[in-house]
């Protein structure tokens, strides 16, 4: 059956204080500030309405909610009156109804009379509110009316059919109030009042697609072309989506296993029924004609597929692995999990390296990416993970955004972001390019500190030199919850000349002046939050500016109260859930290290042999031991590793010297050029099992169709681990769960069931805390006492010179995802259809290049041509572009500089030059079997 989450017509307040008044007849208690019609939804009574839902502020234009009130004249529209102390309202009588029968037969006299065919028959509330007032016939004749109004299908999600619209306001201000992107507004007055996306379609509008006002439309105005193709859906599941780190929750709505469409969950906790295009429409790849269903194998890479059943695939592999090890040696094989798949598939991944293949060599993707969050975090506050939760932000009076960029990035939080800063937070920006965020409707950061690429230690060490120099340190919190001794030798580094604003700025590029207004502002306010992203994390001084960040938390006494914290935004859904199932190869589920006995032996005795205390491969070694010719065996599981590593052609040569690569994955992806065995992977919507977000949300994640390759992920790796000597199995993925929580502390109390009950929980959840931690570090740090860190600026090693002039750094953008093995494969192709290279006009004038036009980007590493967009959003000497189409190849220059405590790749920091050009680089030549590349080089050859 579908999923009907209750509608109370206007926002659901939360108050200390109550009043209790009396609706047709009965009492009812609501907090202070509830509306008369969310008091009256409350008590079971509907009060019919056009205009008003409760994701949005009361507006009082549909007039369908009349209510007569003791004691007041008229009949007040119950969405916009307050309940309170001993009112006395009545919702029925004969002159309400003769009002909104009279109301609706004025908007029934302009509105096509085509239910039947209506692709919203069944599902519009104008439907429902007809035959709630009883309306049965309409009295007025012809007249003037929009009935032939044009549709607008540009969108290639949803259509707006003005024809049907009862200008009800919902979608403007959905997209003002939940999407905060105002690119809805209502035109002419009166007969004349129209909704328009500005002065162009919905397509080249400002529209960002969130579909917020689809799902705010009471009519089939706005509507899914999912839904006019497929029919109305007729059960649904709630589900978690599968794109970045915010996890949200969604109704998949089903006919049958058809999926109709993607609603985006009130009840979720991470998102509160908002959603971003890709969650929301871009889900057409779990089902696109690319998917690879049926496991093939291959004896060498240059020969053709062959398609296999599955117990062939797995024997084969089984065979191989064991055939290397003896060869090779026990260490000559490993594994890389995915950020991307479920907690139990990483965890029996990470299982299966360990006790099957008998060595530590499990690495996953979060190796790089968000690697030095792990790192920095766990030294400075004793725990790898972000300290808030995403309702955090609601109460924060400064807001920091440090190389991340939530509106292209991590969109629903983005939105959250927005509404607080429209409501008077204040915004500090470090970025070395002009995000949204920097000035967008309604926002404009306070400061935007656009430093060069790589000097972030320098910038944040700057900041903390005037707290600590201007005295604005919290005193009082470092003495009751840091470490003295740690802070003292802090405050003395800190204070150092070199670590001043006037000193870094000839690094960092940052006006002195500029950079101590920032300082005095984030250190004035009594709710601080930091939130980062991979602009901090991927460089070689990635963990160092982690740590720089918790200092300057600490210093201030931003952490262990809400509205503060530091927090990063992980790049993909299970970034966090990644790290936490023990997916390093230093480290067993819940952050602990493979050489603690004690833990260790947990482990031992649960699984029944012995495990190897030594710290196995990161993925980097796992190349170079390639080269080397040491190690020749590898699964990867769900990730992409010859586009989204870094030195393309580094790791092309390393996969093409080993003997046995397995891919499991829904596509033949660049990695697979490389495989020897592929074993088909399932889509989210054919999974069981849980994410864990970027606040330590563990979500459940609920199979509604059947996996079309016949097998469940899980399952399939706990037969190759069967077949390698490791019995293993289990009858669901409930299992799995129940084995982390018994083994990892920080899981203790976590359950399907406890899930199931409450929605989610946010780890860590155990005895201590049962029903989870929102909030971490409130009266101490997981460590005891914060820990400041000292954390010198090194330069990096990558520079700019005469023949390499300008920076290059990298990121992504609203539309695509990643790799976008995923959002390639859907209609977000129609914003974002190839990678290119934003420039700012002082280069690009220098260089003689034109909008448009194609350029080639050489670095040390490699070159690749992309097309040049040029762009003030950039400084002069930066450059940018994204990673999100292979055939671009953007990865092929970036160097195989990493951070120094983890190995994450420095991508945010390549030298390269920027030229005309009228031909692809010889990588794209080899690879232009991708649409990209091929347009790309169409365009080439034209000018040729």
């Amino acid at each position: 059956m579908l999923i009907k989450e209750l509608d109370f017509g206007t926002p659901i307040r939360v108050s200390d204080q109550t009043v209790t008044l009396t609706i047709d007849g009965e009492q009812v208690t609501v907090p202070q500030g509830t509306s008369v019609m969310a008091a009256s939804t409350q008590r079971g009574v509907k009060i019919p309405k056009l205009c008003a839902t409760d994701s949005l502020e009361s507006f009082g234009s549909c007039r369908m909610c009349l209510v007569e009130i003791e004691g007041r004249r008229g009949t007040p529209a119950s969405c916009t009156t307050p309940a309170e102390d001993g009112m006395v309202v009545r919702t029925q009588t004969e002159r309400l109804q003769k009002l909104r029968r009279g109301v609706m037969e004025l908007y029934i006299s302009d509105h096509p009379l085509d239910c039947l065919t209506c692709a919203a028959n069944g599902d519009c509330e104008l439907q429902d509110t007809a035959g709630e007032v009883g309306l049965r016939a309409v009295r007025y004749g012809e007249g003037a009316n929009h009935l032939k109004d044009a549709k607008d299908e540009s969108n290639p999600y949803f259509t707006y059919d003005p024809s049907k619209c009862i200008v009800c306001y919902r979608c403007v201000r959905a997209c003002e109030e939940v999407q905060g992107t105002f690119a809805l507004t209502a035109s002419g007055r009166g007969f004349d009042s129209r909704i328009a996306s500005g002065p162009t379609d919905f397509l080249t509008s400002e529209c960002v697609s969130c579909g917020a006002c689809v799902q705010a439309c009471p009519t089939a105005t706005l509507i899914e072309k999912s839904v006019i193709a497929e029919g109305q859906p007729e059960h649904s599941k709630v589900t978690t989506c599968a794109y970045c780190g915010v996890g949200c929750s969604f109704k998949a709505e089903m006919r049958g296993e058809q999926l109709v469409r993607m609603v985006p969950y009130k009840q979720g906790q991470a998102n509160e029924g908002h959603s971003c295009v890709k969650g929301r429409f871009a889900y057409g790849y779990a089902t696109h004609k690319d998917r690879k269903t049926k496991p093939m194998i291959r004896e060498r890479i240059t020969d053709p597929w062959r398609e296999v059943s599955w117990d062939e695939a797995i024997a084969h592999t089984a065979s191989e692995f064991k055939r290397i090890q003896s060869k090779y040696g026990r260490e000559s094989v490993g594994a890389i999990s995915s950020s991307r798949c479920t907690n139990e598939e990483v965890f029996v991944l990470q299982k299966l390296v360990r006790a099957a293949l008998r060595n530590n060599n499990i690495d996953t993707c979060a190796r790089v990416c968000h690697s030095p969050t792990g790192y920095g975090l766990s030294v400075t506050l004793g725990t790898s993970a972000g300290t808030q939760d995403f309702k955090s932000v609601d109460e924060a009076d400064v807001i920091l955004v440090i190389g991340a960029n939530p509106t292209d990035a991590h969109p629903v939080f983005g939105s959250r972001m927005k509404k607080r800063l429209r409501q008077g937070a204040k915004l500090i920006v470090i970025d070395p390019r002009a995000i949204d965020l920097v000035r967008s409707p309604h926002v404009q950061a306070a400061h935007h500190l656009q430093l060069l690429p790589g000097t972030n230690v320098a910038v944040v060490n700057a900041l903390a030199h005037v707290i600590v120099t201007e005295g604005l340190l919290r005193e009082d919190y470092i003495a009751a919850r840091c470490d003295r001794d740690a802070f003292e030798s802090w405050a003395r580094f800190i204070a150092l000349e070199q670590n001043s604003p006037e000193y870094s700025e000839q690094f960092t590029g940052v006006p002195a002046a500029e950079l101590r207004k920032a300082a005095r502002l984030y250190a004035s306010v009594k709710n601080a939050a930091i939130y980062y992203g991979l602009g901090v994390t991927e460089h070689s001084q990635g963990s160092t500016t982690v740590m720089a960040l918790a200092n300057l938390a600490m210093a201030t006494g931003n952490i262990g109260h809400v509205g503060a914290g530091v927090n990063p935004l992980r790049g993909q859904n299970n970034v966090q859930g990644s790290c936490d199932m023990g997916s390093f190869p230093h480290e067993l589920p819940g952050y602990r290290h493979v050489g603690n006995d004690e833990v260790r032996g947990a482990f031992e005795t649960r699984w029944g042999l012995k495990l190897d205390d030594e710290p196995g491969l990161r993925i980097p070694n796992m190349f170079d031991e390639a080269l080397g010719g040491h190690f020749k065996g590898l699964f990867v599981h769900g990730e992409d590793i010859a586009q989204s590593d870094p030195n393309t052609n580094h790791v092309s040569a390393a996969l093409k010297n080993m003997e046995c690569v397995v891919v499991q994955d829904l596509f033949l992806n660049e990695t697979a050029k490389f495989a020897h065995v592929f074993l088909p992977g399932a889509s989210f919507l054919e999974k069981d099992g849980t994410f864990t977000n970027a606040e330590r949300r563990i979500n459940r994640v609920r199979k509604v169709m059947t996996p079309l390759s016949g097998k469940d992920e899980w399952a399939a790796i706990c037969e190759l681990s069967t077949a390698l000597g490791y019995p293993m199995a289990y009858n669901h993925p409930s299992e799995i769960m129940d084995e982390i929580a018994a083994l990892t502390p920080t899981f203790a109390g976590v359950s399907y069931s406890k899930l199931d009950e409450m929605g989610s929980v946010q780890w860590p959840c155990n005895e201590a805390s049962p029903e989870g931690t929102p909030m971490m570090h409130v009266e101490r740090f997981v460590n005891g006492a914060g820990k400041f860190m000292l954390t010198e600026y090194v330069p990096t090693s990558e520079r700019s010179g005469p023949r390499f002039p300008l920076i290059l750094t990298t990121g992504r953008i609203l539309s695509q995802y990643n790799v976008g093995a995923q959002t390639r494969r859907t209609e977000n192709s129609a914003w974002h259809p190839e990678d290119v290279l934003e420039i700012h006009p002082f280069d690009a004038e220098q260089r003689g290049i034109l909008d448009g036009e194609l350029v080639s980007v050489a670095s040390r590493a490699g070159d690749v041509a992309l097309r040049a967009k040029i762009s003030e959003r950039m400084q002069p000497g930066v450059v940018y572009t994204t990673f999100h189409h292979p055939g671009s190849g953007a990865n092929v220059v970036t160097t195989e500089n990493s951070d120094w405590a983890t190995n994450c790749p420095e991508y945010k920091v390549t030298a390269v030059e920027v030229r005309r050009t009228n031909s692809l680089s010889d990588w794209q030549r080899r690879n232009a079997h991708e649409d990209v590349a091929l347009r790309l080089l169409e365009g080439a050859n034209a000018a040729e």
